[in-house]
Parts: C-alpha cells; sequence; structure tokens
C-alpha cells in the first residue's frame, strides 16, 4: 500500500503501531490525513485512512527522533507526590508572593550543573539563598547532589540508578551542620518500571519506614502512601489516592489519615489556555477550602495566570521572557475581604539560566 511514494503500514489492532523513522519527511499528521479524506485526495481505501486517522489521533507519542503511534501502552507512572501535579503547578508556578527572588541556573563544560537561588522577605527583610551542584556519570548510572543554604546546611546525595537492576534507583541522602555538629542520613529506593512506581524511605535517626506505590493501567492511577513505625509497630500515616488522565484531562482524589479528603482537577482548554480547580476539607469541620487558576499564554514569550479561593483571597502573576535565559516574574496577592485597609503583597523574580 503506497501513499505519496511511500509504503504506509496501517492496522486493524489497537495492540499494533506505526513507526516512522524520518519526521520531516515521512510523518503524515492527522490533519494531513483528514484532509486528504475530505477531498478524497489518497491512495488509500477511505476505510483505512479513518482507521490511520483515528490510530494517530489517539496515541501520539515520542520516541527518540522518531514518533511511534502506539494504543494501550503505559508510561511509568508518577511517585505519589506528583499524583495531580498538574493542577498544583498551575496554582504554584508564576507567584512569589512578599518576596523578591533571583534564580540562576548553569552548565559547565564537564556537565556539572549549578542552581544557586536567593531571596529577601519584603515584610521582614530576611534574606537566604542556597547553592546546588549536581554531576551524572550516565554510564555508570551514578548521580552526586550537593546543597548549602545560608541556614548553613550541607545535604549531600549520592545515587545508583540502574545498575542494580532495570528502574531501580538507591541513594543514600545526608545532611551535616557544622555549627551544632548535627548529622542526619536516610537511605531512599525507588523501582519504576511500566504500570508501577515503588518507594521506600529509611531514616537512620528514627524507626519511622516511608514507603509509597503506585500503579497505572489504561489512564487510571492508583496510589498508596504509608509510615510504619517500627518501634511501636504501628502505622503513623495511612494516604490513598486515586486519579484519571486522559489526553488534555486530569482528575486526582485523595484521602489522609481517613480524615482528610482533597481533589483537584486539571484542563488544557487549548494550546493557550490552562484550568485547574481544587477542593479540599476535613472530617467534622465545615472548613472547606475551594479554589480556581488558569494560565493563559499571551504569547510565545509572555504568560498570565490568575486564581482566586474561597477566602476571598486573589493572586495574579505575569512572566516575560526578555530574551533566551532570561525571565522576569510580576506578582500580586490581593486580599478582597479587606481591600481597603491593605495587607496586599506583591513579589518580583528573576530567572537566569547559561
Amino acid at each position: 500500500m503506497m501513499m505519496s511514494g511511500r509504503p504506509i503500514a496501517t492496522t486493524e489492532s489497537d495492540d499494533r503501531f506505526l513507526r516512522v523513522n524520518s519526521l520531516r519527511d515521512r510523518l503524515l499528521t492527522e490533519q494531513q490525513l483528514q484532509a486528504q479524506l475530505n477531498t478524497g485526495r489518497t491512495y488509500l481505501p477511505q476505510t483505512h485512512t479513518e482507521e490511520l486517522a483515528g490510530c494517530v489521533r489517539r496515541t501520539k507519542a515520542f520516541v527518540g527522533s522518531s514518533f511511534c503511534y502506539s494504543v494501550g501502552t503505559m508510561s511509568v507512572p508518577p511517585n505519589y507526590s506528583d499524583l495531580g501535579k498538574a493542577a498544583k503547578d498551575i496554582f504554584s508556578k508564576g507567584y512569589g508572593f512578599g518576596i523578591v527572588k533571583l534564580d540562576l541556573k548553569t552548565k559547565s563544560q564537564n556537565g556539572v550543573e549549578f542552581n544557586t537561588s536567593g531571596s529577601t522577605n519584603i515584610d521582614s527583610g530576611k534574606a537566604g539563598g542556597s547553592l546546588e551542584t549536581k554531576y551524572k556519570l550516565k554510564e555508570l548510572g551514578l548521580g552526586l547532589n550537593q546543597k548549602w543554604n545560608t541556614d548553613n546546611t550541607l545535604a549531600t546525595e549520592l545515587s545508583v540508578e540502574d545498575q542494580l537492576a532495570k528502574g531501580l534507583k538507591v541513594a543514600l541522602d545526608t545532611s551535616f551542620v557544622p555549627n551544632t555538629g548535627k548529622k542526619s542520613g536516610k537511605l531512599k529506593t525507588g523501582y519504576k518500571r511500566d504500570y508501577i512506581n515503588l518507594s521506600c524511605d529509611v531514616d537512620f535517626e528514627g524507626p519511622v519506614v516511608h514507603s509509597a506505590a503506585v500503579l497505572g493501567y489504561a489512564g487510571w492511577l492508583a496510589g498508596y502512601q504509608m509510615a510504619f513505625d517500627t518501634a511501636k509497630s504501628k502505622l503513623v500515616q495511612n494516604n490513598f489516592a486515586l486519579g484519571y488522565k486522559a489526553g488534555d484531562f486530569q482528575l486526582h482524589t485523595n484521602v489522609n489519615d481517613g480524615t482528610e479528603f482533597g481533589g483537584s482537577v486539571y484542563q488544557k482548554v487549548n494550546d493557550q489556555l490552562e484550568t485547574a480547580v481544587t477542593l479540599a476539607w476535613t472530617a467534622g469541620s465545615n472548613n472547606t477550602r475551594f479554589g480556581i487558576a488558569a494560565k493563559y499564554q499571551l504569547d510565545s514569550d509572555a504568560s498570565l495566570s490568575a486564581k482566586v479561593n474561597n477566602a476571598s483571597l486573589i493572586g495574579v502573576g505575569y512572566t516575560q521572557c526578555l530574551r533566551p535565559g532570561v525571565k522576569v516574574t510580576l506578582s500580586a496577592l490581593i486580599d478582597g475581604k479587606n481591600f481597603n485597609t491593605g495587607g496586599h503583597k506583591v513579589g518580583l523574580g528573576f530567572e537566569l539560566e547559561a
């Protein structure tokens, strides 16, 4: 079967895939297929063209420098803490109320990443900062992260990934405070494969073991997080989460210790507009928390963010890319209940990357 002089594979089973090695020269997009279908200018029978267009529409996935169209596959589920992350990002990114912040990211020729961050609180005048370095030896699966902050705390993490077993990551996370001599350490393990994401952290200072598991299938995500006190032989944390992801729509719900309930909805309306809604409440209390947020991409270099909650707190943010590697963010928090009495906050942030 030929189209535009090139062989095109079709299939009647959603368990098979179509791979195109050359993205520019050989990729046939859904729009092109639909246009050919509408005009009748195609070498494929109409039923096959419709089927192929449907396959492309349902199953787009990037694979390196080529495209792979497949149905029914499931990537590695996110960590438990990242469930509902799309909605969280709409509420958190693009804001910096009450602070002036500077972030600098750079990378040396030998692959060492440097991340420097500094901020000052406008109301109190308190300033703080941190310096973080990251280095990876990909061929050995080794990673070394070091972070120092102005509280004089030095944290170091050494990790090994995909060496002991495919998908297994083992890390040793330590911290040291020179002023007091206080030391702490934690052993972190994580295992990621298709349909499953497991993690287990053991703190050397205490008897509590933290673990989590996330399962994913056909867009559905189910997660469980627990903390077990080995000294008392009882659970001290017991959390559940359930989510669903379908294209530009994501739904997430969670229950923490059987008393705290929460949920979020994320929707990408189009290429410019993203929206999110969150809802949370505590059993035995009438205190329900509700919020709505949106992010609008004005153009390729500018975006506008806004959010409001049931406490009448209104947040707005504007992000502008001045040039490649230079970004500035302006934000403001308005107290809608006490608009005339003041108490509003503004923020300014700079991000530099070289």
